[in-house]
């Protein structure tokens, strides 16, 4: 059985970049399980499995079609339980909800005023033209205009992320001792800016910035096997 991820990427298909995406890639790996992935630009995502989904991931395991990162955690965790846990118990699922809530409220805007031009010259000439409509339609704004505020976003990116400062003081993961699906849910997040726009704005001591760190190395290495912009 060939289990597939369906993914996003632009011209060049060795590049995907989907936060959500890479989240799903690395609760793959965490369950140990294979898959090959399949990257697709934006205006092909229609085509995928008939239409299934309006957006990507899709994760087609045998005869199964899930979409949604998070649904497909919870897909993993029920169908593969004698495999490593991705939460940890009920505790687990409520901190990983707890932690999309943050990066989606106060970690994707910042990330897509740093990233979205860089997002944009990624793209092929088809994909750049639903881009600049659909990012109009979504933020009310050119994608030029919400790039303008990238460099104040880089300034104020390491203080936004306190919370998860002070919580690494205590443990090397959010989910512990070892990471949990909570810990690629935000990492999702600052490997979405490491391939688009390079690496997150954070000195080299910053314990989010080493946690990152870790979190690229795991699996040998497959966090890595994409280089930053």
């Amino acid at each position: 059985m060939t289990r597939v991820l369906y993914s996003l990427c632009g011209k060049d298909e060795t590049r995907p970049f989907s936060p959500h995406c890479w989240k799903v890639s690395l609760a793959l790996a965490h369950k140990g399980l294979d898959y090959v992935e399949r990257p697709y630009p934006f205006t092909a995502i229609p085509t995928i499995e008939d239409g299934f989904s309006k957006t990507v991931p899709i994760l087609r395991d045998g005869d199964r079609l899930v979409r949604d990162s998070f649904d497909i955690a919870l897909y993993l965790e029920e169908t593969y339980p004698d495999h490593p846990t991705l939460f940890g118990g009920e505790g687990g699922k409520a901190l990983s909800r707890f932690v999309e809530s943050f990066s989606q409220m106060i970690l994707h805007m910042p990330v897509t005023k740093m990233a979205i031009m860089h997002i944009h010259d990624m793209l092929d000439e088809g994909d750049q033209a639903y881009f600049r409509q659909s990012r109009l339609e979504r933020l009310g704004k050119s994608i030029e205009e919400v790039a303008a505020e990238g460099e104040a976003e880089r300034a104020a990116f390491a203080a936004r992320l306190e919370p998860v400062r002070r919580t690494l003081h205590f443990q090397p993961y959010l989910g512990g001792e070892r990471p949990l699906f909570a810990d690629y849910i935000l990492f999702g997040a600052l490997q979405w800016m490491r391939v688009t726009a390079g690496t997150p704005p954070l000195a080299e001591d910053d314990s989010v910035m080493q946690w990152f760190e870790r979190c690229l190395d795991l699996y040998d290495g497959l966090g890595r096997r994409v280089t930053a912009a």
